[in-house]
């Protein structure tokens, strides 16, 4: 029996589904590479969102270019014109926001409300559904307060990723990594697949 090429295939879930990508920072983030790589393939439109501590360790251009979109780093576009970039607007215009990986730091920030930067404004601002993808070392994670932080945001109904055991960062073997970009970009597919 033929293939069908990729062209005369059904649209999958994701296409044109408008995903705002935060990423925080965590070494983590370098997965965010083949994950908007993945998004894009699947036909989304992505925007990605990077918090000052994210940037070093995976560079606007590189996601700018895997994304098709300037990469937003701040609140300020220009500071000499005084334009910035509206989280209002990002909150409303997306379908699905994704914060991935989502640290420690973030978690708890997002869990109390805290704004200290444009990842975490929009956040507050969004009305679509928000996924989370945890990150982060294994004590953090088993900590009770991030763990509190956790089950906050999944009662607020945010959708967070359980993390998977496995080696970390540290040399520490066990949950904390965060989900692999495959599973996740599975994860919304599916999400957005359900019968409405």
């Amino acid at each position: 029996m033929a293939q069908l090429s990729t062209r005369d295939q059904k649209p999958g879930p994701l296409k044109n589904r408008r995903i705002l990508l935060g990423v925080s920072g965590s070494i983590a983030a370098y997965k965010a590479a083949p994950l908007v790589r993945l998004l894009v393939q699947a036909g989304a439109e992505v925007q990605v969102i990077l918090t000052e501590a994210a940037t070093a360790f995976v560079t606007p251009l590189t996601l700018g270019t895997l994304s098709k979109k300037p990469v937003l780093t701040g609140f300020l576009r220009d500071a000499a014109s005084g334009q910035w970039h509206n989280h209002v607007e990002l909150g409303l215009w997306a379908d699905a926001y994704l914060i991935a990986p989502a640290s420690a730091n973030t978690l708890g920030s997002l869990a109390n409300g805290l704004c200290p930067n444009l990842l975490s404004a929009v956040y507050l601002s969004a009305r679509c559904p928000v996924f989370l993808a945890p990150a982060m070392d294994l004590d953090m994670y088993a900590h009770p307060a991030v763990q509190q932080n956790i089950q906050r945001l999944r009662s607020f109904g945010n959708h967070v990723f359980d993390s998977p055991s496995g080696e970390l960062a540290s040399g520490l073997n066990g949950p904390g990594r965060m989900l692999e970009p495959e599973q996740i970009t599975a994860e919304l597919e599916k999400f957005f697949g359900l019968p409405s």
